[in-house]
């Protein structure tokens, strides 16, 4: 173990993968500083970092929290979602709304995803340069989300602007204002659906809520608040991420348009090597724990860099190289264990058909800007959500 001062400032936001390879070398388990400025234990060992996601010892509860860094303090109608939730309300909740996101489930979604993608990238046509983070990568999922959910068309934007203010503040923005008209616009949702039922996956959740009441109103109106962010803000950087990937990356483009490389394999090597996620949510142990070697007290706040879990070279050969038919697979985009990703079929379908209708449609397309040494863009204009391509 060793303790280190690690900011999260925007370097490392941009370039994850320079300082996390250096801590990783040292140890797989490192004391560092929060966001917040609270101390927190960092795991960035492949071995590690899979048993620590699926370590029962390890709560998302934030009541098991010692008073270390505990993520967003969200209003209470919120905050009772499965990302801070252990067994067995964990699995009471989860098991409501996994059938939505079952692979066949998802199979039915992906001709309308389809279809979606096309005409966005059709808007965009006619121009010598596109902008496909604001026109495409961070408008198609919010669409596939809120079609699955029921949430109306005209309410969509106002969701997407609230979102980003949340996650990526502006001068001037207020986020605890975001916050409080995005949760009276889920009471009020919920209510239209109640009185007024549709087929979609918000209906079917108030039909079991008032049904046999297996779950409480809070659960509800939390969960679907966790279901349009993470459906949202997990595909934007997927596909983002990915697009940049493939443009900085030509023979794998090539792979793929000729056929040698599948957009599944394609889409697992790019959850490896630039997940939409560099770190996992929050835990706490709720007895003394061991990890890699090192001893960690009840109470205190463990996250895991799935980052440096992803590129960890003693699990992956050559890990700083997309190689889509590579063997060695077994990433951690996704998390594992029981809090492995609900969405995480809807987010392969969205990422394969949304990066892969690009190609097809622009197969000698070229970054407008050139690509600095970690991966970003630079030079880039921000968007009116001041979004960029490694935005996570």
């Amino acid at each position: 173990m060793t303790s280190v001062s690690m900011p999260f400032d925007a370097a490392y936001i941009s370039d994850p993968y320079t300082s996390v390879e250096l801590l990783r070398k040292g140890a797989a388990v490192h004391q560092v500083t929060s966001p917040d400025g609270q101390p927190l234990w960092l795991v960035t060992g492949y071995a590690a970092a899979r048993d620590a996601l699926a370590d029962p010892r390890l709560s998302l509860d934030r009541r098991n929290s010692g008073g270390g860094y505990s993520g967003f303090n969200l209003p209470p109608a919120l905050d009772r979602n499965l990302l801070n939730m252990d067994p067995p309300a964990h699995t009471r909740v989860r098991g409501l709304v996994a059938q939505a996101f079952t692979p066949r489930r998802v199979e039915q979604l992906s001709g309308g995803i389809e279809r979606t993608a096309e005409d966005l990238l059709g808007e965009l046509d006619g121009g010598g340069t596109a902008d496909l983070m604001s026109g495409y990568a961070a408008v198609l999922p919010i669409i596939v989300i809120c079609d699955l959910l029921g949430v109306p068309s005209g309410d969509r934007h106002d969701f997407r602007a609230w979102t980003n203010t949340l996650i990526i503040p502006k001068p001037g923005d207020d986020p605890r204002k975001a916050m409080g008209e995005m949760l009276a616009f889920l009471v009020g949702l919920i209510a239209a659906k109640r009185a007024r039922p549709g087929d979609d996956l918000i209906s079917a959740l108030i039909q079991a809520r008032d049904g046999d009441d297996r779950i409480h109103e809070d659960e509800l109106i939390s969960l679907v608040f966790l279901v349009l962010w993470a459906g949202y803000e997990t595909t934007v950087d997927l596909i983002g991420n990915g697009l940049l990937a493939i443009l900085t990356n030509p023979e794998v483009r090539d792979g793929l348009l000729a056929g040698r490389h599948t957009a599944a394999d394609v889409i697992e090597e790019l959850l490896r090597f630039d997940g939409p996620a560099i770190l996992s949510i929050r835990r706490f142990p709720v007895e003394d724990v061991e990890i890699g070697g090192t001893t960690i007290p009840a109470g205190d706040t463990v996250m895991i860099s799935l980052a440096a879990a992803n590129r960890d070279p003693s699990r992956f050969e050559n890990p700083g190289t997309v190689i889509p038919d590579r063997r060695d697979r077994g990433h951690l985009a996704f998390g594992h264990g029981i809090h492995h990703c609900l969405g995480a079929h809807l987010a392969r379908a969205e990422g394969a058909i949304g990066i892969g209708t690009v190609l097809r449609r622009y197969p000698d397309m070229q970054l407008a800007v050139a690509a600095s040494p970690g991966g970003d863009v630079t030079d880039r204009l921000p968007d009116e959500a001041g979004e960029s391509p490694r935005v996570r």
